[in-house]
C-alpha cells in the first residue's frame, strides 16, 4: 500500500517553504518588473503570509485564514509579465535549493493553475 505525500513534505517540509520564501522575495525585490508592487509593504509580514500561505496551498495545516489569491490582487493591475515574473523566481528558487524537478513541475502547475484569479481573469 502506497501512501501519498503532500507537496508539502516532498518540498522538505514547512522548513524548506520558510527557506523558500525568503530566498524568492530576495528575487523578487531585485526584479524591476515587479518590485514596485512591494515598496510600500512591510516585507516581513509579506514572508510569514507567504509561508502560510504556501504551507496551506501545497497539503499543510489549515492555518491560513488571509485574503483569496483574487481578493488579494484585486486591485493591483497586474498584467503576464507579472504573474511571469513572480513565477520564474519561485521555479529558480527551487532549482536553486535543489528541489527534485517533478516535485518543481507539480509546484509550477500549482502556480499556473492560480494564474486566472491573480491576474482577475473571469472564467
Amino acid at each position: 500500500m502506497t501512501t501519498h505525500q503532500s507537496l508539502l513534505h516532498r518540498l522538505g517540509g514547512e522548513d524548506a517553504v520558510n527557506a523558500a520564501v525568503d530566498l524568492f522575495y530576495k528575487k523578487v525585490l531585485a526584479d524591476d518588473i515587479i518590485n514596485s508592487y512591494f515598496k510600500h509593504t512591510n516585507m516581513q509580514s509579506q514572508a510569514v503570509k507567504q509561508k502560510m500561505f504556501l504551507s496551506h496551498v501545497f497539503g499543510g495545516k489549515d492555518t491560513y485564514n488571509g485574503k483569496s489569491l483574487r481578493q488579494a490582487h484585486k486591485y493591483m493591475k497586474l498584467e503576464n509579465k507579472h504573474f511571469e515574473a513572480v513565477a520564474k523566481h519561485l521555479l529558480a528558487t527551487l532549482h536553486e535549493l535543489k528541489v527534485n524537478s517533478d516535485v518543481i513541475a507539480e509546484v509550477a502547475l500549482t502556480v499556473y493553475k492560480s494564474k486566472d484569479d491573480v491576474l482577475n481573469i473571469k472564467t
